[in-house]
This record gives C-alpha cells, structure tokens and sequence, in this order.
C-alpha cells in the first residue's frame, strides 16, 4: 500500500469536494489516502513521506490563488523530485477561455518544471463546478484518483 497525499486549496467548498471524491477513487486502488487542506500546511516537512501527491485549487481571474501559489513554493522546497504528482480544480467561467490557463494546469506545469516531479498521465482534471453536482462530476473525481493509485502500483 502506498501513501498519496490530497492537498487542495478551497474558498468556497467545491474544490474540497473535489479532494474527497478523488481521495475515495485512490483509496479504491487499495492506497492510503490524507486529505489537507493547505492552510493546515505550515513547513516542508509536512510534505514528506508519500508516494504520490495530487494538489487542488479553484481557477481564479485564468490564475492560481495566492495561497495556492505560497503552497507550490513551499512543495518546492520539500524536495518531492521523482514522485507522482497530478492536479485538479473547478471553475466558474466561460469554457471559451484557454485550458491552460487554468489552475490544474498551472500546478502540473509547475510541479513538473519546479519540483521536478513525475507528471501524472492523466494530466490534469478541470471540471465545471456545474458539473461537479452531477453523477458524472463525482465519477470524474474518483476515476482520476483510482487511477492515479493504481499507477502509482502495491
């Protein structure tokens, strides 16, 4: 069993449904799931000792939030190199706006490009919070994460 650790960063709750929906898929796969919000995340230190990470944030003005931004410095810091790493968040505005210019694309860039991680093969999962209420918005959340702990193997 492998450790994997949900970190997410949420104002209005949805991102944080999001966490528990993919940290119920990876626990699916036989993983060993914590979920934190990153406000709860004060030294590097923290960050040690999982197999796989999968970081959260809603998309805010096509950017990430200030916390979220504090957050992936401090995931710098702690050296995850090699490790599995995926992402995820919600948005509320128009789909005519670039993916890339959401969230979840912003952390897999950064976690590839800074922290040096293994980027997840799913890459990242942005959902419509609209989605998000329906049956097929919880199984996106926990397809992602069951698949995410079977890549990352017994």
């Amino acid at each position: 069993m492998k450790k994997v650790l949900v970190a997410y960063f949420s104002a209005a709750g949805t991102t944080r449904q999001m966490a528990e929906f993919i940290a119920e898929g990876a626990r699916f796969s036989g993983q060993q799931v914590s979920t934190r919000n990153i406000e709860d995340i004060r030294d590097a230190s923290e960050l040690a000792g999982y197999d796989g990470y999968i970081f959260g944030s809603p998309t805010y003005s096509l950017d990430l939030p200030g916390p979220m931004k504090t957050f992936l410095l401090l995931a710098e810091k702690a050296r995850l190199g090699g490790k599995l790493g995926g992402a995820f968040g919600s948005y509320t505005h128009d789909v005519g706006y670039q993916h890339d210019a959401h969230a979840p694309a912003i952390i897999m860039e950064t976690l590839q490009s800074s922290a040096k991680m293994i980027p997840f093969e799913l890459g990242a999962l942005t959902l419509n919070e609209e989605l998000l209420k329906t049956k097929e918005g919880l199984k996106a959340c926990q397809d992602y994460g069951r698949v995410f702990g079977e890549t990352l193997g017994e």
